[in-house]
């Protein structure tokens, strides 16, 4: 394979930045994996997805059993875990995680495997390696992870830089330098926290997630187990965020701000949505949606609901059970909304779910359902060669208007959707 394994992003790699002395959560779960609820079977759910996505990019509908090569061209994608269609008819931007780049196509593709137009990270379409083996830069990037429409331009979570890069207007060329820089007081530096072991309010650590929402610019900055927002456009490198979820304060960086779990604290924050206005952010570490009434326009603000799990002090994947359920997650990384719906990728059960805002509580169930047949099973690809509607750990989720993108990072591939629901 020519990505090296260095290459493909671990989360689990330690940053050269020290530790936060943190309280550490245990998880558990029913040891019996045999243990079946029959009844779950007949539980009814809505399709979420049309049958089979009607463009995959980077891999194939139906791709070989036997590992293949991922070599970086036009066509090829390794490990991608964001990507955003920019407008009605495209651009569609993908982050190629794995290659450590930035793919565009100038309009949303409508037949598997069409080669990109641009690339951003790296020399050319065939190279890869983190910040293009170069010097970080204005338009390097390592491990890029989240993407959105910011404004008319688009902001990349480019994690492992612990950076956000914010390109003013649209890029339409390859290597086109972002406009501001978030995260570092400018484009030549890298480090976790400025170097400190303490956060900041103009600071990140492996930000993950980014999501521009009525004029508020969101960060999820998952090392720091903290959400960062910024009231209006940033308009120079390093700006101060304004609120900060997840922690009291901006200095703290504490696993569920060093305490126990709570309707405050986040473990792992990742994905970021308005539904119907109640922002909702996926913390994956603690199993969770955390769902606020409106934006919170102060620091350390407690949630108002939560999804996957029956209370805020619960945490336990699949609520310690081994089989999902309707009302369960495992690590879910993403998130988007469309209409009435919040979708979720369930990223470790290889799912899909659906909620419809009439059922909003904290432990409600799902309604729909797509990548597995019922809400009972998981699995990478359903525990079957992958196929054209099955996922392995996706990861990443943007919709505009009927069509959903889907990182399906196990995969290899970006799929593009019609959805099923209304």
């Amino acid at each position: 394979m020519s990505a090296q394994a260095e290459n493909l992003p671990k989360d689990s790699k330690k940053s050269n930045a020290k530790s936060a002395n943190v309280k550490k959560i245990t998880m558990k779960v029913a040891p019996d994996p045999s243990l079946r609820v029959a009844e779950a079977r007949l539980v009814p759910h809505q399709a979420l997805l049309e049958a089979e996505p009607f463009s995959i990019l980077g891999g194939d509908r139906l791709p070989p059993i036997i590992t293949t090569s991922v070599k970086p061209d036009k066509k090829t994608c390794f490990g991608p875990r964001g990507g955003a269609i920019m407008g009605t008819d495209g651009p569609l931007w993908i982050c190629d995680t794995g290659h450590h780049r930035l793919l565009g196509w100038k309009k949303t593709p409508t037949d598997d495997t069409t080669p990109a137009d641009w690339v951003i990270g790296q020399k050319d379409f065939y190279s890869e390696g983190r910040n293009g083996k170069v010097d970080v830069s204005a338009f390097s990037v390592n491990v890029p992870t989240g993407i959105c429409a910011c404004g008319e331009g688009m902001a990349v979570a480019d994690a492992w830089n612990h950076r956000i890069l914010i390109w003013k207007t649209l890029p339409e060329d390859n290597n086109v330098p972002a406009d501001i820089v978030l995260g570092q007081n400018d484009f030549l530096s890298n480090e976790a926290n400025h170097g400190k072991d303490h956060a900041a309010a103009n600071s990140m650590h492996w930000p993950y997630g980014v999501a521009w929402i009525d004029d508020h610019l969101f960060v999820a900055d998952a090392e720091n187990r903290r959400v960062l927002i910024w009231k209006g456009m940033p308009t120079q490198n390093g700006q101060d965020a304004d609120v900060v979820l997840g922690q009291i304060n901006f200095k703290n960086r504490d696993e569920n701000a060093g305490n126990d779990p709570s309707a405050m604290s986040m473990r792992w924050p990742h994905g970021i949505a308005m539904w119907h206005g109640h922002l909702c952010v996926s913390d994956a570490g603690n199993n969770r949606i955390m769902i606020w009434k409106g934006i919170p326009d102060k620091n350390g603000i407690d949630c108002d609901y939560v999804l996957g799990q029956n209370n805020t002090d619960l945490v336990d994947h699949n609520q310690s059970l081994y089989w999902p359920r309707a009302y369960t997650l495992n690590m879910p990384y993403a998130l988007a909304t469309v209409n009435d719906w919040l979708i979720v990728a369930d990223t470790a059960s290889s799912r899909i779910l659906g909620w419809h805002i009439e059922d909003l509580a904290t432990g409600a169930e799902a309604r729909a359902l797509s990548g597995q047949a019922n809400f009972h099973d998981k699995g990478d690809n359903r525990w079957l060669p992958p196929c054209a509607d099955s996922f392995c750990w996706p990861y990443g989720l943007q919709t505009m208007g009927d069509t959903i993108v889907i990182a399906d990072s196990g995969n290899n591939r970006v799929s593009l959707w019609k959805l099923a629901v209304q």
